[in-house]
């Protein structure tokens, strides 16, 4: 029998159709198998596994078939220890079966760094300075001395602190920074909106310090205290306010952001007006 005979018998036609039944049948197969194996279109929302400990949230981790990882500690004295402070991915976000969750909880105990030496430094160096051990300035008390920004003493918990002497990391110190013969003054900073540390770094590089902390009702606990902003202060940010260095300021903090539309309604009726 000739080629082109062949190509158009039905011998030939019926062997080509069973060829292209049986890709179709192995393609079919393979996608229904990965469907079901990969769990095609379907996602769990992530639980909230904040203020848990491990031992209460493996359970719940296995329940879901997910896995989970701890990749980070943070110590926050007024938190329970080994609770989980954050997770990625965040709580009611999609995921899919075996997906690894990610924790940083709550250390059970501070890291312990020295302190270093920071008399006759700078102000600006001793910040720096405690910064790369971890460690944080609360107040920034100013006294007669004729080297102005020049740091005098250093004290801890209310009482000098030798340098070398071992304080838990995130601690917080006060330095004596010395006043020169001036009468100096500074700008008072617009905090407003801004978290406590962001508000306490912004007002400590104006030589000025945070007296008075007031939170309100919106704030139920520590942990929401971390994300609280700066919703009024005084004296107010006035471009003519200006303290001498080492005064005090008073913040509000919120965690309510209507906070602050009160003020930005007022004032854009007064532009109106």
């Amino acid at each position: 029998m000739s080629l082109p005979k062949f190509l158009i018998s039905k011998r030939f036609l019926l062997h080509i159709g069973a060829a292209i039944g049986l890709v179709v049948v192995v393609l079919i197969t393979t996608f229904i198998s990965l469907s079901i194996y990969t769990h095609h279109g379907e996602s769990y929302a992530t639980p909230d596994f904040s203020g848990l400990t491990e031992v209460q949230f493996i359970d719940l981790v296995q329940q879901k078939n997910l896995r989970y990882k701890i990749i980070d500690s943070t110590h926050i004295p007024d938190v329970t220890p080994g609770v989980v402070m954050e997770q990625t991915p965040r709580p009611g976000d999609h995921v899919k079966e075996n997906r690894t969750i990610f924790f940083t909880i709550n250390a059970y105990s501070a890291e312990q760094v020295p302190m270093p030496h920071l008399v006759d430094f700078s102000l600006r160096n001793a910040q720096v300075t405690l910064e790369s051990y971890g460690i944080r300035v609360r107040q920034l008390i100013y006294i007669p001395s004729e080297y102005a920004q020049l740091v005098l003493g250093q004290h801890y918990q209310g009482k000098p602190i030798k340098p070398g002497t071992m304080i838990p990391k995130g601690s917080y110190v006060d330095l004596l920074v010395g006043q020169g013969l001036s009468d100096e003054k500074t700008q008072v900073p617009n905090l407003l909106g801004m978290t406590l540390e962001e508000a306490r770094a912004l007002v400590q590089a104006h030589s000025l310090n945070i007296a008075a902390i007031i939170y309100d009702d919106s704030i139920p606990s520590q942990r929401d205290s971390l994300r609280a902003f700066v919703w009024r202060q005084l004296p107010e940010p006035e471009m003519d306010n200006k303290l001498r260095l080492g005064s005090s300021l008073d913040i509000w903090l919120t965690i309510d952001s209507g906070r602050l539309v009160p003020d930005s309604e007022t004032e854009e009726h007064e532009i109106l007006e």
